[in-house]
């Protein structure tokens, strides 16, 4: 059963956590001290339950706590070695959780733990972090907060910053927090309600003190030809972009992307002050973290050109590369990790919007939230006073914290797939879901698209959230509808590496039977269908230079002559070809091209389900529910081919494992002699 104490703590995190106003995703922290019987003694032992390292308030759980023995962290005084020699201290407290402890401890668990208060929180707010980062934050506290809130000059995170605040706490016995120079606020009470009504009332007091106090126009005045694109335009010019800068935010490893065109972006974009800030950079070190230091600004307006913008951002990532280099090297010790890579994690369009990098898409929209609340930010301090982040060094220092590199250490190794990026045509049923779901479960972001709109999103709600899958609507046989789905798949995910070229349909008529209608039908899903979204797709595979993988849903049918089938084994010949001759075309692109031959595959295959399955049933003179037995046993190897066993190979075709295979046709048929490649 729960600790009462530690079940009031999650419900107050999870509120304070709900709320973006309060603090950000996984920033901050919360805790509780409280009593609970020792197992050994069987004497109370009082305990601090604090939110572990790397969690997330707004969904903290009582898995997410780390549970302390109070006694035996506050006796981590007596040896403390010094701040020159603070970081000890995180390996210390592993000698003092209470059982297995619960979650690991995060840096700030001294601050918890030595504050003289039976509940204390940890936040992030803009507001907050507005007058943290003010050239005269110090000043500003006072006057809007009087003798309630204390201010503490910046200080890294750590146990010396513990014992600051609970210094100052002692110091000042009617305070109720405090403002953490250059990075948050921290508040306290005797009771759970107490603690979060002092935070509430810190962030509140904060807001409405900017509002009554601060300038007009904070970011300066409008930028002529800087005002945002109306929403059309600016969507048409990201998606135009995306992989020419998915290309600029993956040079050192390839990065998902997340785009945003939010009215606080866009208006920051607008206004005069905009490149003087941006180069300052973000403040709060959860921001920059996740942002890096700096973004990347193209500084043309909204109207310049997509040639003029892509030469423009190739020279400002040069610079911009060199830069941190030079960022990195100036900072660095031998003791220091080694550099995580040069690219920027934001871009920033004007007239357009922002689009912001990681390793998979909740990291990259996160990222691009973070810098929304960097905006909010200097936006505030701007109002006040004058923005000032940290230095540069103390930037460095948190960035290439050895204390941060062992978290990403602990980082669970990433699947064979992440990172990667699929589109899937006619993938709400059949043999499309079961690719789509296989290359979700390795990884990959996957965009549904399909006829049937509906079920396209109930299939990719199925893998997950939108970080992991969309569902689209794309009808393949219309240009202007292609181009829309590659233009949705490079807005939801910042660009595009595996095309799957899926969607069919098939008639099972004889010669004489087959109209026209019927011919031009099958050949415009499949054949034209197929050419039409694998010619979009590789302007953007080769705008990316990140290689990628088209792969084709053939059919044994390519290679092997039945009867009662011409227009759909015809069109199928023709998809086989394409695989051919786009292989030798986009090799110099590091682009593979690749087919699947399947035979027989009934069960979920939409196809069979539509009269294919009882027309094919005719034509052999058996039960249609018995098609797939009598297909498993023409086969050399007797099994019934399934949709997960095609899925399967496409996955095998996507990874490193086949990383030097382009043309190729993969049987999966279960053996069919006749269908034997020559």
């Amino acid at each position: 059963m729960t600790n009462p104490t530690a079940s009031e703590l999650i419900a107050r995190s999870n509120r304070l956590g709900a709320d973006p106003r309060n603090t950000n995703y996984a920033g901050g922290n919360t805790s509780a001290k409280g009593t609970e019987t020792d197992p050994v003694t069987g004497e109370p032992v009082e305990l601090l339950w604090v939110k572990g390292s790397g969690g997330d308030l707004g969904t903290l759980t009582e898995s997410g706590l780390a549970v302390l023995r109070l006694d035996r962290l506050r006796a981590l005084v007596n040896v403390y070695p010094g701040v020159d020699r603070e970081d000890e201290m995180v390996a210390a407290f592993d000698y003092t959780l209470h059982g297995k402890g619960g979650a690991a401890p995060s840096i700030d668990t001294a601050m918890h733990g030595l504050v003289d208060a039976a509940h204390v929180d940890h936040l992030h707010p803009d507001s907050g972090i507005a007058f943290a980062a003010a050239a005269d934050g110090e000043a500003l506290t006072v006057a809007a907060f009087g003798g309630r809130v204390v201010w503490v000059p910046w200080r890294r995170p750590g146990f010396q910053l513990g014992l600051d605040i609970a210094e100052i706490k002692s110091a000042n016995p009617d305070a109720i927090g405090c403002i953490l120079g250059g990075h948050g606020i921290t508040a306290w009470g005797d009771t759970s309600d107490e603690a979060e009504a002092n935070s509430l009332w810190i962030i509140d007091t904060a807001e409405k003190y900017i509002e009554a106090n601060g300038r007009e126009n904070p970011f300066g005045a409008p930028l002529a030809g800087f005002a945002a694109l109306v929403p059309a335009e600016r969507r048409a010019k990201a998606a135009a972009l995306a992989a020419h800068l998915r290309a600029i935010a993956s040079t050192d490893k390839a990065q998902v992307g997340s785009f945003s065109d939010a009215d606080v972006v866009l208006d920051f974009l607008a206004s005069s002050e905009h490149p003087r800030l941006a180069a300052l950079g973000t403040s709060c070190p959860d921001h920059f973290l996740r942002t890096k230091v700096k973004p990347l600004v193209l500084d043309l307006p909204a109207d310049a050109s997509i040639d003029d913008s892509v030469a423009r951002l190739a020279e400002l990532h040069e610079q911009y590369r060199a830069d941190y280099t030079a960022y990195y090297e100036k900072f660095a010790t031998p003791q220091s990790p080694v550099m995580r890579g040069a690219d920027p994690a934001i871009i920033l369009i004007p007239g357009v919007g922002m689009f912001s990098y990681g390793a998979n898409k909740q990291t990259a929209r996160v990222a691009g939230e973070f810098y929304i609340n960097a905006i909010n930010v200097m936006r505030g301090a701007e109002a006040l006073s004058t923005y000032t982040p940290i230095s540069d060094a103390e930037k460095f220092r948190i960035e290439y914290w050895a204390l941060e590199e062992a978290k990403l250490q602990r980082l669970p190794k990433p699947k064979p797939l992440a990172g990667r990026i699929a589109l899937v045509t006619g993938a709400a049923s059949g043999i499309g879901k079961a690719i789509a779901t296989r290359l979700a479960s390795e990884g990959a972001c996957v965009v549904i698209a399909d006829l049937d709109l509906a079920k396209a999103r109930d299939a990719a709600a199925e893998l997950g959230n939108t970080d992991v899958a969309i569902g689209i609507e794309a009808n393949v046989t219309d240009e202007t509808a292609v181009q829309s789905a590659i233009d949705a798949t490079l807005l939801a995910f910042g660009g595009l590496d595996i095309v799957v070229n899926n969607a069919g349909l098939s008639l099972s008529k004889s010669l004489l039977e087959t109209t026209v209608a019927d011919w031009d039908l099958q050949h415009n899903v499949m054949a034209k269908g197929s050419f039409l979204v694998s010619r979009a797709a590789a302007k953007v595979l080769i705008d990316q230079k990140l290689g990628g993988d088209i792969i084709y849903i053939s059919s044994k049918n390519s290679v092997f002559a039945g009867p009662n089938n011409i227009a759909y084994s015809a069109t199928k010949a023709d998809q086989a070809h394409q695989v051919r001759l786009l292989a030798a075309e986009l090799g110099e692109y590091g682009v593979k091209v690749n087919g699947i031959n399947p035979d027989g595959v009934v069960r979920g295959s939409g196809i069979f389900a539509g009269g294919w399955g009882a027309k094919r049933a005719a034509v052999y003179g058996v039960p249609e529910e018995d098609l797939g037995k009598y297909y498993a046993q023409r086969t050399l190897l007797k099994r019934e081919v399934l949709p997960e066993n095609v899925a399967n190979a496409v996955f095998v075709l996507c990874t490193s494992d086949l990383s030097h295979t382009t043309g190729l046709h993969i049987p999966v048929d279960a053996g069919v002699a006749a269908a034997f490649l020559r």
